[in-house]
């Protein structure tokens, strides 16, 4: 009986209870029937079915307020509408309610076996991506948890073991060595600070970066971003070329999370890009907005993954041999734009390439 698939019916017609059970009979389904509302969700509760048929018109409590309290017992399970006097509205009112989908009495046994294995079906998907939401979150925490321990942990010794040793050797130390010194301090200190930013995006609370909002010259951005990409480039004999309008307004915004967003695009763009080829980064501005392209032609974005691009862990089937994604660096990216109030979005084609575009408002006093 354990593997049998649940389906409850609630009808206060009992030729109705009769003739949609013996309709499943035979099947691998156990079936249990409620003559009126009332039992229904109560038998919901004990039963715990995967699909619930239940007619509109009962007395005592409407199939609208059942299908409102399935809903709040467990929204997973499927609930589809039977009803004799089936209008447009009732079933577009149902399923406002909650009802996967609708059958109107009278109906054939065949017609009945089709919208029961539809029903099924919709719970298995229903099931199978509540499974794999809190897979998602297991493996978000698991990061959390390695990105928190395995890097900001060690980088934090490092950092402070830096500054001892500048203390330790002020002395002895060139003024060349003392500069290579302060650029170290200064690359950890901006990893550290991009290792946050990945935390607070993984645990929904990026927003707080806002708090360290200033007048931000996204030039100096992109040709930060530009230079820690160009040993990766040259590896690939990718060419990077910027496209910049020089007298652009400031935005409000934090430059270097900005400048990780950055190099997550562009990066992108060098990692999925032939050797040989071109990455090209434009910004101008455009009234009130600065928007920043990134155009390169790569292998593109299969058309089915687009939807799901900006999502945490998402990995795309496109790709190049020995490119490796960890499925972050653009749901961060997004969030980082969003947190700026700007918007990314992509166009692409597999084959053809893609372009990553990002729009952010300026700051408002002296608008060019």
């Amino acid at each position: 009986m354990d593997d049998l698939f649940k389906i409850l019916i609630i009808d206060d017609e009992e030729v109705v209870l009769d003739s949609c059970t013996m309709i499943l009979e035979g099947g691998n389904y156990d079936v249990a029937t409620a003559s009126n509302g009332e039992l229904g969700v109560e038998l919901a509760q004990d039963f715990q079915p995967g699909l619930i048929f239940v007619d509109l018109k009962m007395p005592g409590i409407s199939g609208f307020e059942v299908i409102e309290r399935i809903n709040a017992i467990d929204p997973s399970i499927v609930v589809i509408v039977i009803t004799g006097y089936a209008t447009v509205s009732s079933a577009v009112d149902a399923m406002k309610r909650g009802a996967y989908d609708f059958l109107p009495k009278p109906f054939t046994p065949d017609e009945f076996r089709l919208i029961t294995q539809r029903g099924v079906e919709k719970r298995t998907l229903v099931l199978e991506t509540q499974a794999l939401r809190r897979e998602k979150e297991a493996l978000r925490e698991q990061f959390a948890a390695i990105v928190s321990h395995e890097l900001r942990s060690p980088l934090g010794a490092i950092q402070q073991n830096l500054f001892a040793l500048t203390i330790d050797l002020a002395e002895k130390l060139t003024d060349d060595q003392k500069n290579r010194l302060d650029r170290m301090k200064v690359r950890i200190d901006d990893l550290l600070k991009i290792i946050s930013t990945w935390l607070r995006a993984i645990s929904g609370d990026i927003s707080q970066i806002r708090d360290s909002f200033k007048p931000t010259d996204l030039n100096t951005v992109i040709l930060k971003a530009v230079e820690s990409l160009q040993i990766q480039a040259t590896r690939k004999d990718i060419e990077i070329i910027t496209n910049i309008i020089e007298s652009m307004n400031p935005v409000n915004g934090d430059e270097v999370t900005l400048t990780e967003a950055m190099v997550n695009l562009i990066g992108n763009a060098v990692k999925y890009s032939r050797g040989g080829s071109k990455v090209e980064v434009q910004a101008q501005q455009e009234g009130d907005k600065i928007v920043i392209s990134v155009i390169d032609s790569g292998v593109g974005i299969a058309r089915e993954d687009l939807p799901y691009l900006f999502d945490s862990f998402t990995i795309g089937k496109t790709g190049t041999a020995g490119e490796r994604s960890s499925g972050i660096g653009l749901s961060v990216t997004k969030r980082i734009i969003e947190a700026h109030d700007g918007i990314l979005t992509v166009e692409s084609e597999p084959g053809k390439g893609s372009i990553f575009r990002i729009t952010l408002p300026v700051t408002q006093a002296d608008l060019i």
